[in-house]
C-alpha cells in the first residue's frame, strides 16, 4: 500500500453527530466564532450542494489530488465505510470533472454520508437522483484523468479550510463547515446556546409585531447588546 494512503480515522461519537444534525451550518459557524478557533471553519462560498434540500454531518475522511486526477478518489471510495464523508482537496481544478454519477453511486453503495469536493463534478441530474449529498464548485463535462498517487487520510487544505481526518464536517443549503475534532463538544454547546437565544429573540420579535398591529403599547425591540453599544 502506498505510504500516503493511510487508514480511516476514528469515527466521531454518534451522540455528537446526532446533536450536530439538529443544527444548521450557520449555527455551527456561530459556535466556532464564539470560541475564536483558528483551525477549521467555513469553506469557500462557492462550495455548494448539488441539491440544496440535502444535508449531512459526518466524520471526515480526506483525499488530496490535483489536475483532475481521480485515481486516489477511487481508492478512497473503495476502502471507505459508513459514517464518513469523503472530503477531497482537488485544488479547485477547473478543466476536468473529478467525478460523476458512477463514482457517487459507488460512494453511496459503500455507505459514505456525503462527498465534498474542491473541484468540479458532472452528471448533475444523475447526481440528484442518487440522494447522496454532494458539494462542489460547479460542473464540467470533461472526463477525469487517472494518474495517482495522491494522498488519502492525511491533513488537507480544502476550499480554504484545513481539514484533518476525523474532524466533524457538516453541509447544508448554506455551504460546508469543518469543526476540529478536539473542539467538537465545546462548539456544539456554544451553537446550542445560540439557537436557544435566537428562539427567544424570534418570540420577542413576533410579540412586538403582534402588539404593533393591534395598536398596543410596545417595548423596545432592540436587544440589550444593541442598546448597550448605542449608549457607550
Amino acid at each position: 500500500m502506498n505510504e500516503n494512503y493511510l487508514k480511516l480515522p476514528q469515527k466521531i461519537d454518534e451522540h455528537f453527530i446526532e446533536r450536530a444534525k439538529k443544527l444548521s451550518t450557520a449555527n455551527l459557524a456561530d459556535g466556532m466564532a464564539s470560541l475564536s478557533i483558528r483551525r477549521g471553519g467555513c469553506m469557500d462560498p462557492e462550495i455548494l450542494a448539488v441539491d440544496e434540500k440535502m444535508r449531512f454531518c459526518a466524520t471526515a475522511a480526506t483525499v488530496e489530488t490535483e489536475d483532475g486526477d481521480n485515481l486516489p478518489i477511487h481508492i478512497a471510495i473503495y476502502q471507505a465505510e459508513p459514517g464518513y464523508a469523503l472530503v477531497v482537496d482537488g485544488k479547485g481544478y477547473r478543466d476536468r470533472a473529478y467525478m460523476g454519477d458512477l463514482m457517487v453511486g459507488a460512494s453511496k453503495a459503500v455507505g459514505l454520508e456525503a462527498v465534498v469536493l474542491d473541484g468540479y463534478v458532472r452528471d448533475k441530474e444523475g447526481l440528484k437522483s442518487l440522494n447522496l449529498p454532494v458539494f462542489a464548485r460547479g460542473y464540467m463535462q470533461r472526463s477525469p484523468a487517472k494518474k495517482g498517487p495522491g494522498k488519502i487520510n492525511t491533513p488537507i487544505l480544502c476550499a480554504g479550510v484545513e481539514v484533518f481526518p476525523g474532524d466533524l464536517i457538516c453541509g447544508d443549503y448554506d455551504g460546508v463547515i469543518v469543526i476540529p475534532k478536539e473542539h467538537i463538544e465545546k462548539v456544539l454547546k456554544k451553537a446550542e446556546d445560540k439557537v436557544a437565544y435566537e428562539e427567544k429573540r424570534t418570540k420577542a420579535i413576533e410579540e412586538y409585531e403582534k402588539n404593533r398591529l393591534e395598536g398596543k403599547e410596545t417595548a423596545s425591540l432592540a436587544p440589550q447588546w444593541v442598546s448597550e453599544m448605542i449608549n457607550k
